[in-house]
């Protein structure tokens, strides 16, 4: 679900317009779909007015990428702020299940950066570098955790843990939402172990 409010500096209140609209539209149909006349029109600004903020559709997309990523960021650092007491690996858990929890709203549509993504294959495209930068992030913040639990090969495990991230995204999206939890953990025990596994 895109984030369309948060504690912001100050800024142009029509540059907040073109981008909480066009946050909401990117999400719900695709980026390619959805033209820069329509946003305009349904932002309520001038084409100039748009064009001075944003000189080109894509540094929207790119700016639209960028402040799911901060909203993202701020949501998981408060959250492990709040999990600090906790084992690394309960912790671990509970991120998979925040994932679970924001899958199972009625208006999720899947990973806002796998969705951009599939539009943007251009590896050198600055859209995919903001993908990349985001999926860079996720991989350190599970390896981190891994670490702290005493995961002695953490990058490899995070790898793995990127994947059943991505698919949850796409699984909350196609499948049964409320299951995923239950899916999700049983995947979590075969891939770090039972509490107190010696094995790991």
């Amino acid at each position: 679900m895109p984030t369309t409010t948060s504690d912001r500096p100050r800024e142009s209140p029509a540059r907040r317009r073109v981008l909480d609209t066009a946050s909401v539209l990117f999400y719900a149909e695709g980026v390619h779909a959805v033209g820069v006349d329509r946003i305009i029109a349904e932002a309520a600004v001038a084409k100039a007015t748009f064009y001075h903020h944003f000189p080109a559709k894509d540094a929207l997309v790119h700016a639209y990428l960028t402040e799911q990523f901060e909203a993202q960021r701020r949501t998981v650092a408060d959250f492990l702020a709040d999990s600090a007491d906790l084992p690394a690996r309960e912790v671990l858990v509970r991120l998979f299940d925040l994932i679970v929890e924001v899958g199972r709203k009625p208006d999720f549509r899947g990973c806002p950066f796998i969705n951009a993504a599939a539009e943007f294959p251009e590896v050198a495209h600055p859209v995919r570098g903001a993908i990349l930068d985001h999926r860079a992030w996720f991989r350190t913040t599970v390896a981190d955790l891994l670490t702290a639990a005493g995961d002695a090969r953490a990058r490899t495990t995070a790898d793995i843990l990127m994947l059943l991230r991505d698919g949850l995204a796409v699984g909350c999206y196609l499948d049964d939402a409320d299951a995923m939890r239950r899916i999700v953990r049983d995947a979590l025990d075969r891939v770090l172990g039972t509490p107190g596994d010696p094995t790991r």
